[in-house]
């Protein structure tokens, strides 16, 4: 007897796209209902406002989440320039992060929020 060898593979694709369709579909449905309750949270810890002060902000994890693996995890440069006390004004630094530069990537607003990324401005100034 000839077994067809076409069956068991096409069932194993088969389970397999449905458990990355179920896992998928999962994931999706947990992120959405988050993102709803993290941003009414958020416009309850700010008082309904349009703008967190960035004193609400943890700039220092922003920064070792997205600076530091580039600019070194004091921030006094690596791959990248220091970042500790740095001497750019508000508008370059601003553009800088929002547009790259070099071998920078660029970061949207969806990234890091606007607010964030004053927060990350006062605290490398500070540095």
């Amino acid at each position: 007897m000839n077994k067809n060898p076409i069956i068991p593979f096409l069932l194993i694709i088969f389970l397999g796209v449905g458990l990355v369709f179920l896992l998928s579909g999962v994931g999706a449905t947990d992120d959405g209902e988050e993102d709803v309750a993290s941003e009414e949270g958020a416009s309850e810890e700010s008082g309904g406002g349009e703008e967190a002060s960035s004193g609400d902000v943890d700039a220092e994890g922003i920064a070792r989440d997205n600076c530091a693996s580039c600019h070194g995890q004091d921030f006094s440069g690596g791959m990248g320039p220091a970042l500790a006390g740095t001497s750019l004004d508000e508008e370059t630094f601003t553009t800088t992060v929002r547009d790259g530069r070099g071998s920078m990537p660029a970061f949207s607003a969806d990234q890091i929020a606007d607010e964030e990324l004053t927060a990350l401005y006062q605290f490398f100034s500070e540095q």
